[in-house]
């Protein structure tokens, strides 16, 4: 998972703005079936009476060149990557709409759905993203009548583990700034997102400007 490192950061800003705010971590990696995230979200709301927001930060994500993925790569990508997203939005929405006090959903994507870059053979784990702009967007539609935002963040290199091997001067090359983000830009992202009352629909890009073409 590319920002798991960040549940900690983000849950700790948010904490810091509004002490009253309580959370509950669900790990959708590891969530087999359709039946377990209603266990796990029938538990957050039985524990805090309701559900304000929901960040979906679960994704995993691994290079190979197209030809050379196999139907259990591209198996375990949709599970996470999408099926994961479509399960607990739906029982998360189903809440929302229960309340009857609207809601924010916000989910973390990749600026290079859009935008690939040369030598990064990653088709089949940016189709599985693209569908979660595509979805998250119809979404932030469908329900806005409702007061459910729906957004995106889209980062571009992040400092986490999944770039250990590769050099920091070749990571600064993948953004026209030549920067690389921290797991707190990304927290800034999603808190902004959360709590942005007029913002729906909206892919955020944080890829110190990646996502803006050639450079």
């Amino acid at each position: 998972m590319e920002l798991i490192e960040g549940v900690t950061d983000l849950l700790t800003r948010v904490l810091n703005k509004n002490p009253a705010t309580t959370f509950v971590i669900i790990d959708e990696v590891e969530t087999d079936s359709w039946g377990l995230n209603r266990e796990n979200i029938t538990t957050a709301i039985e524990k805090f009476g309701a559900i304000d927001a929901l960040v979906n930060n679960a994704g995993i994500f691994f290079p190979k060149p197209f030809i050379d993925y196999t139907p259990e790569d591209v198996k375990s990508l949709v599970h996470t990557n999408r099926e994961g997203y479509v399960y607990i939005s739906q029982l998360a929405i189903k809440q929302m709409l229960a309340q009857q006090r609207g809601g924010s959903i916000v989910a973390i994507s990749s600026s290079l759905v859009d935008n690939p870059i040369g030598g990064f053979t990653v088709a089949v784990p940016m189709m599985t993203k693209g569908g979660i702009d595509a979805m998250s967007r119809n979404l932030s539609m469908e329900y806005a009548k409702d007061g459910i935002r729906v957004n995106v963040v889209s980062p571009g290199v992040v400092a986490t583990p999944l770039h250990k091997d590769n050099p920091v001067d070749f990571l600064k090359t993948l953004s026209p700034m030549g920067l690389i983000a921290t797991v707190e830009d990304i927290a800034d992202a999603v808190v902004y997102l959360t709590e942005a009352k007029q913002v729906t629909g909206e892919v955020l890009h944080v890829d110190a400007g990646a996502h803006n073409g050639k450079w």
